[in-house]
């Protein structure tokens, strides 16, 4: 594919609307293989699963894929800013699951979550919520579990410096182009297979309901509110007491990051961590291939490819 391509997102084969508590609707879409494993997907502060797309297509043939956005991301509609928080993110994350298998039956799931959904999902087993219990195992990629030590930066203030970057972004744009100029000049999507500026603009840009042109699916201001809730949260996840056979994939800890500093876990014998060679934050669309191959690995490695077609006893 060359940088002028164009990657053409599927329309689902099935779509269910999740009705959350206080009323807002995830928007919960059905790709891939029906009679394959199931992987349900989850994406990244800011962003959208079908961004993700030069990696889930690559799930297609064999898996069954379901995939979900974050409220007031991707396909879902923007609701109150107060209700754009992170308890509310991980209730939502367990009502998906919940919904996911009364719609399209109780079989083993794995989630393949990144970055903010990888944290949502952790955060549902160290509170205790109990939603991401249902789920066969986790695949997280990039989780944002910083943990400094004496010599490193502050966290606080990189956090409240990206907060305070999300909040100042452009988020209105007269065409689609204008957007995918800018990323031109960022270093972003520098590592991203060819086409993915042009994918993210058609992924995280609706149209405006102003005065036309487009804007960010998810509003600049909500962006920036999670990033200062990160902070805080992310503290609290305890890699010691996971309820499920879990796989961190990170993005290289030798390079410059992309949205916060992620946490180094190799040295910790509860965790089965591997990084991918030269990618970022964004790792997902910049070496898809690599991606799926340390996945798919740990699935077999875990006898989960096996169990994942087999119904779940009750």
């Amino acid at each position: 594919m060359n940088r002028a391509a164009r990657w053409e997102i599927p329309e689902p084969r099935s779509v269910h609307e999740v009705r959350q508590d206080d009323g807002s609707v995830t928007i919960l879409r059905r790709h891939g293989n029906p009679a394959g494993p199931r992987l349900l997907l989850g994406h990244g502060n800011g962003l959208a699963m079908d961004f993700y797309y030069p990696f889930w297509s690559l799930l297609k043939g064999e898996f069954d894929v379901l995939l979900y956005d974050l409220r007031n991301h991707g396909w879902n509609a923007v609701g109150a800013r107060p209700e754009h928080n992170m308890p509310n993110l991980v209730r939502d994350q367990e009502r998906v699951i919940e919904a996911a298998a009364r719609r399209y039956g109780e079989r083993p799931t794995t989630g393949v979550f990144h970055s903010l959904s990888a944290l949502t999902a952790l955060l549902s087993s160290t509170l205790g919520m109990g939603g991401c219990d249902r789920l066969s195992a986790w695949v997280l990629f990039d989780p944002p579990l910083y943990r400094p030590g004496p010599k490193d930066p502050d966290y606080d203030a990189i956090a409240e410096a990206a907060a305070g970057m999300a909040s100042r972004r452009a988020d209105q744009f007269r065409k689609r182009e204008d957007f995918t100029e800018l990323l031109n000049f960022l270093p972003l999507l520098t590592r991203a297979v060819p086409g993915a500026a042009d994918l993210m603009a058609r992924t995280i840009l609706r149209e405006s309901s102003g005065e036309g042109g487009y804007e960010l699916r998810c509003p600049r201001e909500y962006e920036a509110q999670i990033i200062a809730y990160v902070r805080t949260f992310a503290f609290l996840v305890d890699f010691g007491n996971l309820p499920c056979p879990t796989k961190v994939i990170g993005s290289d800890p030798t390079l410059p990051y992309a949205y916060l500093p992620t946490f180094d876990l190799s040295h910790i014998e509860t965790v089965d961590y591997d990084f991918i060679p030269e990618t970022t934050h964004f790792l997902q669309v910049e070496n898809p291939a690599d991606c799926v191959a340390v996945m798919r690995g740990f699935l077999e490695e875990s006898g989960l490819l096996e169990q994942a077609t087999r119904p779940r006893r009750q």
